[in-house]
C-alpha cells in the first residue's frame, strides 16, 4: 500500500499558476496529492501545458480558469468552481504578483493602483472569500501567501513593490490572529532570488547574475521548485502549528548585506 501523500484529498487555488513559481507549486502540489484550481489571466497556451503535465496519469487533477485576481467576482469563480469541481477548497495559494521595479519619485498612480490591486488586494479578498468558504465547510484550510524577503528588507528603486509585500506580511499576521480558533492557518512563504521571469533582467546578464549570486551565501538563485516544496509543507499537516509566520526561502541573502 502506497505512503499517503502530504496533499492527499486537498484542493487548492493556485492564482498566477501557468508560469514561474505558480506553475511549480501546482505540479508540486499534484504530484503531492492535492487537485489544483489554476488561475492565469495571460498564456492560456501554458496553463493549458501545465494541466497536461500534471495529468500525464491520467488523474483529471488540474482545472485552469482565466481569472483576474484583482477582481472580487473573479476571486470569487476560482473558489465556486473548486468546490463545484472537487468538492470543497482547503487550501489558497496568493501567488499572483507584479512589480514596477520605480522608485518613490517615479511611481505614478496608476502604476501604484495596478500594482495594490494584484498584490494587496487580490491576496485580501481572495483570503477573505477562502476563509468563508473554509468556515462553511467546516475543517479549517490554510491560506500560504507568497511574500518576498522584501516584506521586510528594503529594495531602493522598488518602492510600492515592496510596499505591498509589507502589506501581505501584516495581512497574514492579522488574520491568522482572527482566524486561528476556527482553525484557519495564514502563512507566508518568503522567496528571495529566484530563476523566474519577472527577474529575467537579472537573470539574463550574465554581470548581473554572478553579482547576485555572489550576494547569497548559499551562492546560486533558487529554483522555482525549491520554493514549491516549501509552500507545499506549508499547506501540509506537518505545518499545522504554523500560522501568522513567514518562512524565508533566501539562501540567507538576507543577512548578508545591503537590499537587492
Amino acid at each position: 500500500m502506497n505512503a499517503p501523500r502530504a496533499l492527499d484529498g486537498k484542493t487548492m487555488i493556485v492564482t498566477g499558476g501557468n508560469t514561474g513559481i505558480g506553475a511549480a507549486i501546482t505540479l508540486a502540489a499534484v504530484r503531492a496529492g492535492a487537485r489544483v484550481v489554476l488561475d492565469y489571466v495571460v498564456h492560456p497556451d501554458l496553463a493549458a501545458q501545465i494541466e497536461q503535465q500534471a495529468e500525464s496519469g491520467g488523474a483529471e487533477a488540474v482545472t485552469t480558469v482565466e481569472a483576474d485576481v484583482s477582481k472580487i467576482t473573479d476571486l470569487q469563480r476560482l473558489v465556486d468552481t473548486a468546490v463545484e469541481r472537487y468538492g470543497r477548497l482547503d487550501v489558497l495559494v496568493n501567488n499572483a504578483g507584479i512589480e514596477t521595479r520605480q522608485s518613490l519619485l517615479e511611481t505614478t498612480e496608476e502604476d501604484y493602483d495596478k500594482l495594490m490591486a494584484i498584490n494587496v488586494k487580490g491576496p485580501y479578498f481572495g483570503s477573505q472569500l477562502a476563509a468563508k468558504q473554509f468556515l462553511a465547510q467546516g475543517g479549517g484550510g490554510v491560506v500560504v501567501n507568497i511574500s518576498s524577503v522584501h516584506e521586510d528588507w528594503p529594495m531602493a528603486g522598488n518602492n510600492a513593490y515592496c510596499v505591498s509585500k509589507g502589506g501581505m506580511r501584516m495581512l497574514t499576521r492579522n488574520a491568522a490572529v482572527e482566524l486561528g480558533p476556527q482553525g484557519v492557518r495564514f502563512v507566508n512563504v518568503a522567496p528571495g532570488a529566484v530563476d523566474t521571469p519577472i527577474n529575467k533582467q537579472t537573470t539574463s546578464d550574465a554581470a548581473k547574475k554572478k553579482a547576485l549570486e555572489d550576494s547569497i551565501p548559499l551562492r546560486r538563485i533558487a529554483t522555482p521548485e525549491e520554493i514549491a516544496d516549501v509552500v507545499v509543507f506549508a499547506a501540509s499537516d506537518a505545518a499545522r502549528y504554523i500560522t501568522g509566520s513567514t518562512i524565508f526561502a533566501d539562501g540567507a541573502i538576507m543577512q548578508s548585506g545591503p537590499g537587492l
